[in-house]
C-alpha cells in the first residue's frame, strides 16, 4: 500500500487559461547565466547582482544613467550614411544600412545629446555596438565633430563612449578620415581648456581607439571590457607566441598604463561629476 497516491481528478488549468510571463521581463548574465529579471537590471545599471559583470549596453541605456532624469537634447539626430562607393559584399552597403535603421531604431552608430549631470551642463556622444557592429563610418566622426564644435559655441565639456569593432569597411577611406578629423577637432577642444573625457565599454577596438578613444583628459573604462587595436587572435597569429591572461581587458591596459582608472556603472554618474568639479 502506498502512502500517497496522484489523484487524476487534480485541478487542471486549460490552455486558454494560462498565463506565459510578458516577453522582455526576464534576462540572462552572460557570464554566470543567472537569470535577472529586467526592472532590477534597470535600477543597478544594468550590472548583474551575482557577479558584478558588466552587461552590453547602448545609448538610450547610457544616456538614462548619466542625464539628469534622462532629460536631453539630442543633436543633430537625422544625419545618415551615403554608400559613396556603391560598396556590396553579401549585400549591398545601402540594404545594410536600412536594415540596421529598422532593426535598431537608430539612424547610426552613434548618438549625441546635451543635457546636465549632476546639475552640470555636458555633452554626451555614445557609440551603438547593435547599429553595424559600433562601426566608425562618415556620420559617426561627424556627429563627433559636430558635437565638439556645439561645445565649443556653448563652452561645455565633452564626453564620449566608445563602444566599437573599428572602422566601417563599407566606406573605406572615408571612414578612416574620421580618424584624423576627430583628433584635430579634439586638439581645438584641448585648446579651449574644455574637459574630454573618454569612457571606454566593451568591446572598444580598431581605428576607433587608435584616435578620439585614447585622447581624452581622462581615460576611464568598465571593468572587463575588450580594448585594443588588432584583435588577439590576430596579435597571436602575427608573433607566434601565447598571450598573457587577461591579455586586452581593461585591468591589463590600466596595468599597462593606457588608462586612468576603472569605474563601476554604478559609480559612473558620480565620478565624471567629480571629475567635472575638479577642473572648474
Amino acid at each position: 500500500m502506498s502512502w500517497f497516491k496522484r489523484s487524476t481528478a487534480g485541478i487542471r488549468t486549460a490552455t486558454a487559461n494560462k498565463k506565459e510571463a510578458p516577453d522582455g521581463m526576464w534576462d540572462k548574465c552572460p557570464n554566470c547565466k543567472k537569470p535577472l529579471l529586467n526592472i532590477e537590471q534597470i535600477e543597478n545599471k544594468y550590472v548583474c547582482q551575482y557577479c558584478d559583470y558588466h552587461i552590453r549596453i547602448g545609448s538610450a541605456a547610457y544616456f538614462s544613467i548619466l542625464f539628469d532624469d534622462n532629460q536631453f537634447t539630442e543633436l543633430f539626430p537625422n544625419l545618415t550614411a551615403g554608400d559613396p562607393l556603391n560598396f556590396v559584399d553579401s549585400k549591398p552597403y545601402h540594404e545594410r544600412l536600412v536594415e540596421s535603421q529598422k532593426k535598431t531604431g537608430l539612424k547610426d552608430a552613434l548618438r549625441s545629446g546635451h543635457g546636465k549631470l549632476n546639475g552640470q551642463d555636458i555633452v554626451i556622444a555614445c557609440m551603438d555596438f547593435n547599429f553595424i557592429g559600433g562601426s566608425m563610418g562618415s556620420v559617426v566622426g561627424e556627429k563627433i565633430a559636430r558635437s565638439i564644435d556645439y561645445c565649443l559655441e556653448h563652452k561645455l565639456p565633452f564626453m564620449l563612449i566608445s563602444k566599437s569593432g573599428g572602422a566601417r569597411m563599407m566606406e573605406a577611406a572615408f571612414s578612416l578620415m574620421q580618424m584624423a578629423k576627430t583628433s584635430a577637432k579634439l586638439a581645438l577642444l584641448s585648446k579651449a581648456q574644455l574637459p574630454y573625457i573618454c569612457l571606454l565599454t566593451d568591446p572598444t577596438t580598431g581605428g576607433v581607439t587608435a584616435s578620439y578613444a585614447m585622447l581624452g583628459d581622462i581615460n576611464i573604462a568598465e571593468p572587463g571590457a575588450l580594448i585594443g587595436f588588432a584583435g588577439p587572435r590576430v596579435i597571436k597569429e602575427t608573433i607566434k607566441k601565447d598571450l598573457p591572461k587577461g591579455f586586452q581587458t581593461s585591468e591589463f591596459v590600466l596595468e599597462h598604463g593606457f588608462l586612468d582608472f576603472i569605474v563601476d556603472r554604478r559609480q559612473l554618474k558620480d565620478k565624471v561629476s567629480t571629475f567635472l568639479k575638479l577642473v572648474k
